[in-house]
C-alpha cells in the first residue's frame, strides 16, 4: 500500500498545549471570572481523559462540585451558560500565549509536514479542538507557510462524537478521497491513538508529560517526538534501526508492515 497522507492531531502532537497552554489558560479564566479555585496538574491530567474542554468543565462541576462562592446559586441555576463562559474566556486566555509565541511546535512537525509536501503526500488535522483554540494555533504557531500545505482540518465540532470515537478520523479520509490503509496518524494520547486505530489507521505515537503512562499497546511506534537530524528521537515502543526521526521514508515502511505483524 502507498502512503497518500499524513493525519495529525493538534493538541500535544502538533505543539506541546496542555500543561502550559489550555492549563493555564483554563486558570486565567477562573480569575476573570472571579472563581475561586484553580486547575493543578495532577487534576488536569485526570480531566485530559475527557475528550474536549466544554466536557471538561461539565465534568468537573458534576464531580469535584467545586466552591463557586457567591457565584454558587447562578452556576447551579444554569450550568451551560457557566460552562460556555469559561469556555469562551479560556479560548481568549489561550490565543493570547500562542500570539506571544508561548506554544512553539515541537520537534520533527514542521520538517515532516514539509517533507511530505515535497513528497506529493496530503496533510489532515484532526482534533477535537474547537475552531476558536485551532485559529490560533494554525495562524501563529504552525504559520502560514505550513499551513497553507494543509489540505483539511477536521475538528470537534464537526462531528456528532469526538475521539476516541473514529467519527472525525473517518470524516477526514471521506475528504481526503483517501482509504485507512493509505494513511498514517500523528498521535500523543491513548484517547487518540484508539480514535485511529478504530477508523483503522495505524498510528505514530509522540508521547508528552501528560501522556507518557498511557497504553499505546496497539500503536506502530512510540517515541519522544518526531526528532530533529541533530536531535533524534527516543524509541519508547518498537525500534526501526538507523533511524533518528520519523520521516516520510519511515511511515512508508510502517504501512509495509503486515497488520499484526
Amino acid at each position: 500500500m502507498t502512503l497518500r497522507a499524513i493525519l495529525f492531531d493538534v493538541d500535544g502532537t502538533l505543539a506541546d498545549t496542555e500543561r502550559d497552554g489550555h492549563r493555564r489558560a483554563y486558570n486565567r479564566a477562573f480569575r476573570k471570572l472571579g472563581l475561586p479555585f484553580r486547575w493543578g496538574p495532577k487534576l488536569y491530567n485526570r480531566l485530559l481523559r475527557q475528550p474536549g474542554g466544554k466536557e471538561r468543565l461539565r465534568y468537573y462541576l458534576r464531580r469535584y462540585e467545586p466552591e463557586l462562592g457567591t457565584q454558587a446559586a447562578a452556576v447551579r441555576a444554569d450550568p451551560e451558560y457557566w460552562v460556555a463562559q469559561v469556555h469562551a474566556l479560556k479560548s481568549r486566555c489561550f490565543h493570547s500565549l500562542v500570539r506571544r509565541g508561548k506554544l512553539p511546535l515541537r520537534p520533527g512537525v514542521a520538517r515532516l509536514m514539509l517533507e511530505a509536501e515535497l513528497a506529493g503526500l496530503r496533510i489532515g488535522i484532526v482534533t477535537n479542538a474547537s475552531r476558536a483554540t485551532l485559529k490560533p494555533l494554525l495562524k501563529y504557531s504552525l504559520g502560514p507557510e505550513l499551513a497553507e500545505h494543509v489540505d483539511i482540518v477536521v475538528g470537534g465540532e464537526d462531528v456528532a462524537c469526538k475521539k476516541p470515537s473514529p467519527d472525525s478520523y473517518l470524516l477526514a479520509l471521506e475528504r481526503l478521497g483517501v482509504g485507512a490503509g493509505e494513511c498514517i496518524a500523528i498521535e500523543d494520547s491513548a484517547m487518540g491513538l484508539a480514535a485511529a486505530t478504530a477508523a483503522g489507521i495505524r498510528t505514530v505515537i509522540t508521547v508528552t508529560q501528560e501522556t507518557e503512562r498511557q497504553d499505546f499497546s496497539s500503536a506502530m511506534l512510540v517515541l519522544d517526538s518526531l526528532g530533529e537530524p541533530h536531535a533524534p528521537a527516543l524509541y519508547l515502543r518498537g525500534r526501526i534501526d538507523g533511524v533518528r526521526c520519523v520521516t516520510v521514508p519511515l511511515l512508508q515502511e510502517l504501512l509495509a508492515v503486515p497488520r499484526g505483524a
